[in-house]
């Protein structure tokens, strides 16, 4: 059985507008749930407007292409697939 590689979640946000608190607060919900099971979760201050996540090589919510901020629960979802065994 082979080990999964362990799962990155990137947050990508535009520091000019303010998008700090959605970050975090996007931040903490997957250090609370998922503690130990992520390799890591990366903040990336941006511009223009983006609120970008992704989960390991997926783009699971870009604010140009679904609008708004992404449901925690949602992003957790979308990291917990990831973390499925293949």
């Amino acid at each position: 059985m082979t080990e999964q590689p362990p799962v990155k979640v990137t947050i990508a946000y535009c520091a000019e507008c303010g998008y700090e608190p959605q970050a975090l607060s996007l931040a903490e919900y997957l250090m609370r749930e998922f503690k130990n099971d992520l390799g890591s979760i990366e903040l990336i201050p941006w511009y223009e407007g983006s609120f970008d996540v992704s989960v390991g090589p997926d783009l699971v919510h870009s604010m140009y292409r679904d609008g708004g901020f992404p449901e925690n629960l949602a992003i957790g979802e979308k990291v917990r697939a990831q973390l499925q065994p293949a």
